[in-house]
């Protein structure tokens, strides 16, 4: 069993204590992961590390950059000052010493769905292994809350961000470049423009592997149930879908394709609509497992048996696909490796090393479970 580790997220907007709601200002909470303690913890500085071990900041300095010429006695007591601050680490110390503060912003829409945890996680764990915290933001996708954040996260709080799903167009994420500050967009919402740094899934080419295993089962009419309208995601995954029936021969017919919004009752809904159809499908393609939920909920209402009567496939292979009955076939999206990659790109960018390439994309797999079988008869 690992040992248990603190994990520090700053929670920017809202100040959150024990017996408290939330509040105005932003507020660093230290945790453990065992929930046993938490701990307020305040930005510091390299003169307050300077003022508390009653030296110079040269000395602080070339202490925190590991120079030798620091007498043994002056270097503990600067290092022991610097871990009664949380700076338990030369790295952090450093970060701190040329302006840094060790925070890197995390903008989410929510943090109650498998699919943003995923990515949090990974992006969380890359961070610790790089000895910095997390600052996270819900936006709850409103559009002038992310820009206030986004603000905030700039205005020296942190040292770069990763932005999830962002509201922002390309013009606003340009501006964040034109005053030099470093963000990664995961997952973008809206295609962007060149040189825009941005970490994704391979969409389509998952879309097109989830179709090609129903037309492979035999399935010839195979509902669609997309996201939001213009997202990338949703844009894509049509194509893959689209380009799976053109490969064979199907004819694309657009009263199997019904918009979701990436949730288990527009799911539903979506796939009480497709199964009304006078010749209803014989598969369901949801563009999440939220939605493949909703359609399997659906198929049950109407007494269909899956896969029997009714093959239904999901995207991301969140934890939900593993626990349903039956148990979901999904296309993997790497949700952790995508928030690693992010950070990985992000500290390049902050860093200001040379990137070959701005844009990642992560391939998907194809898992295949129990919701999937042959074409009935």
């Amino acid at each position: 069993m690992s040992p248990i580790r603190p994990l520090t997220l700053a929670v920017a907007g809202d100040t959150v204590g024990p017996g408290t709601g939330t509040g105005t200002g932003d507020t660093l909470i230290t945790m453990a992961i065992d929930g046993r303690r938490s701990q307020r913890a305040g930005r510091v500085t390299i003169r307050d590390i300077a003022r508390a071990a009653g030296v110079s900041v040269a000395t602080v300095s070339r202490v925190i950059n590991g120079r030798p010429d620091v007498s043994p006695q002056t270097r503990d007591a600067v290092l022991r000052v610097a871990r009664d601050h949380n700076f338990t680490t030369n790295r952090s110390a450093r970060a701190l010493s040329v302006g840094r503060t060790g925070l890197i912003g995390f903008t989410v829409p929510w943090v109650d769905q498998s699919y943003f945890t995923g990515i949090l996680s990974g992006a969380a764990e890359a961070l610790y292994e790089q000895e910095q915290r997390v600052v996270l933001c819900p936006t709850h996708h409103e559009h002038d809350r992310e820009v206030t954040l986004l603000e905030r996260l700039m205005n020296g709080a942190t040292d770069g961000s990763i932005v999830l799903l962002p509201e922002e167009s390309s013009e606003e994420l340009r501006r964040l470049q034109d005053y030099g500050y470093p963000f990664v967009v995961a997952d973008p919402r809206q295609p962007l423009d060149e040189g825009i740094p941005a970490v994704s899934a391979s969409h389509s080419t998952g879309a097109r592997a989830a179709t090609d295993h129903l037309i492979r089962l035999g399935h010839r009419r195979i509902g669609l149930i997309t996201g939001f309208r213009g997202w990338t995601a949703t844009e894509e995954r049509l194509e893959g879908y689209k380009a799976a029936l053109a490969a064979a021969g199907i004819p694309f017919l657009p009263e199997l394709v019904v918009e979701g919004q990436f949730n288990a009752e527009t799911g539903y809904t979506a796939a009480r609509q497709l199964l009304e159809l006078p010749e209803r499908p014989t598969a369901i393609f949801g563009s999440n497992d939220n939605m493949a939920a909703g359609a399997l909920r659906a198929a049950m209402s109407r007494g269909l048996r899956v896969p029997d009567d009714l093959s239904i496939v999901g995207f991301d292979d969140t934890e939900l696909a593993r626990i349903l009955a039956p148990r979901l076939t999904t296309v993997r999206q790497p949700l952790a490796e995508l928030g690693r990659t992010a950070v990985s790109l992000l500290n390049r960018l902050i860093e200001g090393q040379r990137i070959e390439a701005l844009r990642v994309e992560l391939s998907t797999k194809l898992i295949v479970r129990e919701s999937t079988g042959p074409a009935p008869a």
